[in-house]
């Protein structure tokens, strides 16, 4: 998977070329007009707070680990009532990437040119070009998987509403007086 050529509301490009023996520090918060580009690019009503603390560290010998954490105040509809639900997001962030013309990146494929996966094991390494790589770009990713696709608002369910179990009764009553005709 690459990353997209579009940029990140929250882009921050760290430069991967030399990065200091304890990592590189990033802390990233979005101001208001980037929280409200988030909440539009991931289809939320409003983005309260956004903060990523990531560390860049060297990996392997010409790899990059980004590890840290996104925390997020966000605001969704609910998918049953489209009320506003608040929910927050604390989510982890763990990334390895790896040049492009890298040789580690290869080990993955068998011969066969298979892929060999563990599902339980960490993510296979995403490639990079140049010398810099969008931290920010990074962190959004996991701020988007972490954001609950079905938003419910407490109490809030399915098939739940009055009206339908009317509108059945009354369906139900007719076929009964149609069945107890004939």
């Amino acid at each position: 998977m690459k990353h997209a050529d579009m940029q990140s509301p929250v882009s921050f490009f760290a430069n991967v070329a030399r990065l200091p023996q304890k990592g590189l520090p990033v802390v990233i918060g979005a101001d208001p007009a980037q929280r409200a580009a988030l909440a539009e690019a991931h289809g939320l009503l409003s983005v309260e707070a956004y903060r990523a603390e990531l560390l860049v560290t060297s990996w392997k010998r010409n790899g990059v680990k980004v590890s840290g954490r996104v925390e997020a105040d966000i605001t969704q509809a609910c998918i049953v009532t489209l009320d506003p639900v608040q929910a927050h997001i604390d989510e982890p962030v763990e990334a390895l990437l790896l040049p492009e013309d890298s040789k580690l990146g290869r080990q993955g494929f068998e011969s066969a040119g298979e892929i060999l996966l563990d599902a339980d094991g960490p993510d296979s390494p995403e490639t990079f070009s140049g010398d810099t790589i969008d931290v920010g770009a990074l962190a959004e990713q996991f701020f988007g998987l972490a954001i609950d696709p079905y938003p419910r608002k407490p109490g809030a369910s399915l098939g739940a509403g009055d009206d339908t179990g009317s509108a059945e009764n009354e369906f139900q009553q007719k076929l009964r007086s149609l069945l107890g005709k004939s």
